[in-house]
């Protein structure tokens, strides 16, 4: 394993980052990030998502792989490399103790087209965040069956005041008696800097290893984290199956 290489601390205090996490070996699609969607790698086109995004102050890639590393050189995509961390968001907060910025958005690298207004909503709701939250959770409404089955699509219930309670590859709620509301946790978390200094000291809980569903750390140890609605229908690439289907809806949209 090749060693890992640190960056020399940002000093320029930056706004809103967006930080996109990106390893290896995920266990449904090594190599994912670099999988080619329209001639370029699957992190390029998270990249411009979120370079068209108007809120945002810098975007930069985390990763510990220096095959990655590399192509985002290659591609003038800025780079922080990283140790091995169990989630992409204690990712984010090893880049947040070297990037200065005054929040942080985490957007998944597997997202091709997730919407621009989303990220600037979820940069907006950071800067009204009620005494208490942590993080901001950006959803969309689920109507279709085979999604609400579906295990890599993750739902997710909440209170009154739209907090997190639980969050499962299940479908949740129960269908039991009316026809319920389900939600789909997005790729794309919002966190201050201190959010995410306690992100990376606590311990993972059973719930967050049982479902792999990050932001269940907060939950599982009692703190707040507020699900914002966007309109957003953006599909994500958790398997070479997905590739295909992205490159489909890529191919008819550029023909549009």
């Amino acid at each position: 394993m090749a060693a890992i290489t640190t960056t020399p601390p940002n000093t320029a205090r930056r706004h809103h980052v967006a930080v996109i996490p990106c390893r290896w070996g995920a266990s449904r699609f090594p190599g994912k990030p670099l999988a080619q969607l329209g001639g370029q790698p699957l992190l390029w086109h998270v990249h411009q998502r979120c370079l068209e995004a108007e809120r945002l102050d810098g975007v930069v890639v985390a990763t510990d792989d220096e095959r990655i590393e590399r192509v985002c050189r290659e591609l003038g995509i800025e780079c922080m490399r990283t140790g091995q961390h169990l989630t992409g968001t204690d990712r984010v907060a090893e880049c947040a103790t070297r990037l200065l910025a005054d929040a942080y958005i985490n957007v998944q690298g597997d997202e091709p087209f997730i919407s621009p207004a989303a990220i600037d909503a979820v940069s907006e709701a950071l800067e009204h965040l009620p005494p208490g939250i942590l993080a901001v959770n950006a959803y969309t409404e689920l109507d279709d069956v085979g999604a609400v089955l579906d295990h890599n699509v993750v739902k997710v219930v909440a209170d009154a005041e739209e907090n997190a309670l639980m969050f499962s590859r299940q479908p949740i709620p129960y269908p039991r008696g009316d026809r319920p509301r389900y939600r789909r946790q997005l790729g794309l978390y919002g966190f201050t800097g201190t959010a995410l200094s306690l992100f990376q000291h606590l311990p993972q809980g059973p719930l967050e290893r049982t479902e792999g569903v990050e932001m269940l750390r907060f939950v599982e140890h009692g703190h707040s984290v507020r699900m914002l609605p966007v309109i957003d229908d953006s599909l994500a690439v958790d398997t070479p199956e997905d590739l295909a289907r992205a490159d489909s809806h890529l191919c008819s949209h550029r023909a549009d």
